[in-house]
């Protein structure tokens, strides 16, 4: 069974950073794009960023761009959002996602994933 645990949300202050983590597993996780997705109260969940299977090639919706970084570390079988800069309309539950096919690129639609984690909260304030 696959499992996707986030960890590392909070309250930051607008400006501030914050890294969450997002530990996979129950599947062969090298061979999978992965995703963060993110949704706020009374919002629709919208694309943040996501990850090639082996890292090479990165996607990130253009609200981030330019301050998040996803990266990834196979032998840990775990993805990362490095987010920098933060404002406080990125206030929202991020969620982690895999790929539901091996050997892909880092897709922006929520349809190419089959696998969800719980979300962690990140709060920002002004």
């Amino acid at each position: 069974q696959v499992q996707l645990v986030e960890s590392g949300g909070g309250l930051v202050q607008a400006g501030g950073s914050l890294r969450l983590s997002c530990a996979a597993s129950g599947r062969t996780f090298s061979k999978y794009a992965m995703g963060w997705f993110r949704q706020a109260p009374g919002k629709e969940r919208e694309f943040v960023a996501a990850i090639s299977w082996g890292g090479g090639s990165t996607n990130y919706g253009d609200s981030v761009k330019g301050r998040f970084t996803i990266s990834r570390d196979n032998a840990k079988n775990t993805v990362y959002l490095l987010m920098n800069s933060l404002k406080p309309e990125d206030t929202a539950v991020y969620y982690c996602c895999i790929a539901r096919n091996m050997y892909g690129s880092g897709w922006s639609t929520d349809g190419a994933y089959d696998y969800w984690g719980q979300g962690t909260q990140v709060t920002v304030s002004s």
